[in-house]
């Protein structure tokens, strides 16, 4: 195991963050900072950073059961004040074109019994602390990427039906099946997976698709897409030209939504685990790309933590591709982590737009929504895909292209 590991280590720096001799690496940062149950693969991603050049290697280590006892009495004042002062230090090295990897795993009922308005003022401070960082994170201003390691909370979780002592063993053999870092050359087979998504992409482009019209068992939805939109896949590029990964494991294909374009109502077909607290049943009506009604059969607060964030979490940042017979899906199994569970299923998400037009990554975030992009504090994935999903899209010439059928591509490519 310990040999695998080492292989999959050296995939999320040869191939998640691509990281370039005398370059700065991160490991965790914002709420995603490195748990002790990680230390060991830390390390190992430590030596494989310096092992590819890396200038300095910065490891953020936390503890969420601090964070749990700190949400749930300590002084949120001071949490936020903390989250002020680390960002300094992550933007210096961001500055200096450093790379950043964070490893998400996270107990899925970390804050159960916790004050959900409590849980919602600590995650916003973090994030609104670290919202300009973010920004040029996702826009692909410096490589990065998110890959996971199992904790004990989370395993049993996922796990019930092993004996206790099994269930990490369970999790690294699914997590590392999943990022596909189970073989003899991972960094390899990355690299055909990336080629076939790019087809998909590309094929996708190809259509000069208006709007998509998603069909299925509580859903009947139409979104726009806004000009000069296009579709992309895993492989990112900064501004010098360097290409990463930022989800490892990632089966989708996404593009960006029209902000006011999105009409109808969709159902959730998964779980959400959002900041501890399982999310289930969601339902969501849209008119002119708001959100204006929801409710969700459990964890009803936590889904309005979200929506009323602010404006913006009223509307849609991302469309996202994803058939039932990936192989994460294949699994059947619910991990209570969006890193996993968004490549199980077509997905959409409440919030900030990924700025996928011609041009966006330079467009000026005053002059977004005139783009028909979307800000907002949150970026939030929710699951909506299932065999009896059918996607039909409208193409600028009028015609209609089924793209899925029976939550299945409809073209091979």
């Amino acid at each position: 195991m310990n040999n695998q590991l080492r292989k999959y280590a050296k995939l999320a720096i040869k191939v998640g963050v691509n990281l370039q001799p005398g370059q700065n690496l991160v490991i965790g940062f914002a709420s995603r900072q490195v748990y002790p149950e990680h230390i060991e693969f830390a390390r190992l991603l430590v030596e494989e950073g310096y092992e590819a050049g890396a200038k300095f290697v910065h490891v953020d280590y936390g503890d969420e059961w601090w964070m749990r006892e700190t949400v749930r009495r300590g002084s949120l004042e001071t949490l936020a004040e903390r989250a002020k002062w680390q960002v300094q230090w992550v933007e210096k090295l961001a500055a200096e074109g450093a790379a950043y990897i964070a490893i998400p795993a996270s107990d899925p009922d970390l804050y159960q019994g916790v004050d959900s308005r409590r849980v919602a003022q600590s995650s916003r401070a973090i994030a609104e602390a670290f919202r300009p960082f973010n920004d040029k994170r996702t826009n692909g201003d410096y490589s990065w990427a998110l890959l996971s390691a199992p904790t004990q909370a989370w395993a049993d979780k996922v796990y019930p039906e092993l004996p206790e002592d099994q269930r990490i063993d369970a999790m690294w053999k699914d997590i590392l099946a999943c990022a596909r870092a189970d073989g003899e050359d991972p960094v390899a087979a990355w690299h055909e997976h990336l080629n076939n998504l790019q087809k998909r992409s590309d094929w996708l482009n190809s259509l000069g698709i208006q709007q998509l019209h998603y069909q299925g068992p509580g859903t009947d939805l139409t979104v726009q897409l806004p000009q000069g939109y296009f579709w992309t896949a895993a492989l990112q590029e900064t501004p010098q030209g360097v290409p990463f990964v930022a989800n490892i494991p990632t089966e989708e294909v996404y593009s960006v939504p029209m902000k006011t374009g999105v009409h109808g109502t969709v159902s959730s077909t998964m779980p959400l685990n959002h900041n501890g607290t399982l999310i289930e049943g969601i339902q969501l009506r849209f008119e002119q790309g708001r959100i204006v009604e929801y409710k969700a059969a459990s964890g009803q607060e936590a889904l309005a933590n979200i929506i009323e964030a602010d404006e913006g979490s009223h509307f849609l940042g991302e469309i996202a591709l994803v058939p039932v017979d990936s192989p994460i899906t294949q699994m059947n199994r619910l991990f209570y982590n969006t890193l996993f569970d968004e490549n199980a299923s077509c997905h959409l998400a409440i919030g900030k737009a990924y700025p996928l037009i011609e041009g966006g990554r330079d467009l000026p975030h005053d002059q977004w929504e005139a783009h028909g992009l979307n800000e907002s504090i949150m970026h939030v994935d929710f699951m909506i895909g299932s065999d009896q999903l059918n996607i039909d899209a409208l193409t600028q010439d009028g015609k209609t292209q089924p793209v899925f059928r029976n939550g299945k591509w409809a073209v091979v490519v």
